[in-house]
């Protein structure tokens, strides 16, 4: 009897098959559909608009985007393409190459995931994958509470974490909550409290 197991696919097989039509990721080989709620992708559009309202007010140097595609690399050397929800990139680089797809093999400034049924992901293998890839700063957007106590506490609360790579290359992680305003290094200016993202 034989085994067949279907080849993983590598990030450039990821970019020439993936549908034209909807949101997918890379991960661990397969093509998977990326879903959400319309709660989510308030959450997530409130952030971007928020986010490019800064850029044209200082006038920065980057460009805010919800369909880049990042290449990442597991701690087993496994290629992954993942999507952050809102993605912060330096805007020469955005435009170095004008004919390309949205998929960047480079460290964006920011990263920003809103939890959803999938939290794992954020909050440990995207972790570890874009500490890895050397992105500056990331988000973590827990509106719903669903991560587990061990990041939200006890009682479980709507959180923002923020991430931020250290000198040595390792995320330091603060939180916010309620009325907090956040702290961005990226966005030092941003007039943001924790509430008005998690009731976006």
């Amino acid at each position: 009897m034989k085994t067949y197991t279907k080849q993983k696919l590598t990030f450039d097989d990821f970019l020439e098959e993936c549908p034209e039509e909807g949101l997918y990721e890379l991960v661990d080989g397969e093509i998977v559909e990326v879903r959400a709620t319309r709660n989510h992708d308030d959450v997530a559009d409130f952030i971007l608009l928020s986010f490019n309202d800064e850029i044209k007010r200082l006038n920065l140097n980057y460009v805010v985007k919800n369909t880049a595609v990042l290449k990442t690399i597991t701690a087993n050397g496994i290629e992954q393409g993942r999507k952050p929800d809102v993605s912060v990139i330096d805007k020469d680089v955005w435009r170095s190459n004008r004919s390309a797809y949205s998929a960047l093999e480079e460290p964006i400034q920011l990263a920003v995931e809103v939890t959803s049924a999938n939290w794992e992901d954020d909050y440990i293998d995207k972790l570890d994958e874009y500490q890895r890839l050397g992105i500056t700063e990331y988000w973590i957007v827990d509106y719903l509470a669903i991560g587990s106590r061990e990041y939200l506490g006890n009682p479980k609360v709507p959180t923002v974490f923020v991430f931020l790579l250290d000198a040595e290359g390792k995320y330091q992680r603060t939180y916010f909550k309620g009325s907090e305003r956040i702290v961005s290094r990226t966005f030092p200016e941003l007039a943001l409290t924790a509430e008005q993202i998690l009731t976006a």
